[in-house]
C-alpha cells in the first residue's frame, strides 16, 4: 500500500512538474521596455488591446488603421498607459504606398524596428462581419472582385509589409507576429474567402521562417492561432442572432488573447494557439480530415440570422 501511494505522489509530481516547465515560456516583460513596435489594425478590437498592452509594458509603438480619429484616440490612451512613445499612421494597408509609408515611418521616428506586429483585417467591399454572418456558400456568391480585394488587404499586404520591414528585423534581431485564425488551420464551409487568405499566411510565413533559420538570419516568425474573441465588433454582431449570446458565453476574453499573442512574439514561440481549443482544431484537421468533411457540411459554424 505504501509503495502505492509513493508511486501515486512520484506521478502527481512527475506531471505537475511537467506542466510548469510545459506553461513556462520564459517570458520577460521588461524585453519590451524601450522596444520599438508596430501594430497594423488597431482602431479597434485585438489590435488596440495590443496597443494598450505593449504601452503598459513601456514600449514604443506606431499603430495603423485607415479612421484617423480613432487613432488618435487610441494614441492618447497608449501614452497615459505608459508608452515611452506613441505614434499612428493612417492607411489602407491594401495600398502599396500606404505599407511603404508605414514603415518608412517607423525608421523615421524610432531608427530601429524590433517587433512587425501583422493584424488588420478588412475588405473595399464592405464588412467582412456582415460576409460571415451571412453565411453564403461561394457557389451562392461567387464574388471574384470581392476575393481578390481580400486577398490583397490580408494577404497581400502582409507580405508586403514584412518584406519592407525585414531589413530593420535583421538588425535588431527582431520579431514578425503575424495574427491569423484557426480557420487558417482548419477548413469550414462558407468561409472560403477568409481561409484562403489565412491559410496562405501559414504557408508564406511558415516557408519565411525556415528560410531565415538556413540564412542564420535571427528573425523570429511568431503565427497566433486564434478562435473566437469577444472583440466589440464581434458583441455587437451576435446579439442581433439567435443563441448570440450563449455564443459569446463561449468567446475569450480580448485582454488575455493580446497579451498571449505578446507574449508568443517576445518569446520566440512558433505558433500561439489561444484558446486551447484551436490547438484541437489544428491537429483534428490534420489526423482526421473525413471526419472534419463530416461535421463541416452538417453543422454551422455561427447561428444564422
Amino acid at each position: 500500500m505504501r509503495r502505492v501511494s509513493w508511486a501515486s505522489l512520484t506521478v502527481l509530481l512527475v506531471v505537475g512538474a511537467a506542466g510548469i516547465l510545459w506553461n513556462y515560456d520564459g517570458f520577460d516583460p521588461e524585453s519590451l521596455r524601450g522596444a520599438t513596435v508596430v501594430i497594423t489594425g488597431c482602431s479597434t478590437g485585438i489590435g488596440e488591446e495590443m496597443a494598450y498592452q505593449y504601452a503598459r509594458l513601456g514600449a514604443k509603438i506606431l499603430i495603423t488603421a485607415r479612421r484617423e480619429n480613432r487613432l488618435k484616440e487610441v494614441v492618447a490612451k497608449a501614452k497615459s498607459l505608459g508608452a515611452q512613445e506613441a505614434h499612428y499612421v493612417a492607411g489602407d494597408m491594401g495600398k502599396a504606398e500606404d505599407c511603404e509609408r508605414t514603415i518608412q515611418a517607423a525608421k523615421e521616428k524610432f531608427g530601429r524596428l524590433d517587433y512587425l506586429v501583422l493584424n488588420h483585417l478588412g475588405s473595399s467591399f464592405g464588412s467582412i462581419q456582415d460576409r460571415f454572418f451571412k453565411a453564403r456558400s461561394w457557389d451562392q456568391d461567387p464574388n471574384m472582385d470581392f476575393f481578390v480585394d481580400f486577398l490583397n488587404i490580408n494577404l497581400v499586404s502582409y507580405v508586403r509589409l514584412a518584406s519592407l520591414a525585414l531589413p530593420l528585423l535583421k538588425e535588431s534581431s527582431g520579431h514578425i507576429v503575424v495574427v491569423s485564425s484557426a480557420f487558417g488551420k482548419m477548413y469550414w464551409p462558407n468561409l472560403t474567402f477568409y481561409s484562403s487568405a489565412k491559410f496562405a499566411l501559414d504557408g508564406f510565413f511558415s516557408s519565411l521562417r525556415v528560410e531565415l533559420m538556413k540564412a542564420e538570419q535571427d528573425v523570429s516568425v511568431t503565427l497566433a492561432v486564434l478562435g473566437l474573441i469577444l472583440t466589440p465588433r464581434i458583441s455587437e454582431k451576435l446579439q442581433d442572432v439567435p443563441d448570440g449570446a450563449k455564443v459569446l458565453e463561449g468567446a475569450a476574453p480580448i485582454r488575455e488573447t493580446a497579451q498571449a499573442v505578446i507574449r508568443g512574439g517576445a518569446t520566440r514561440t512558433r505558433e500561439v494557439y489561444y484558446p486551447f481549443y484551436t490547438w484541437v482544431m489544428a491537429r483534428l484537421s490534420g489526423l482526421a480530415p473525413q471526419v472534419v468533411d463530416f461535421i463541416a457540411a452538417r453543422v454551422n459554424m455561427l447561428p444564422e440570422s
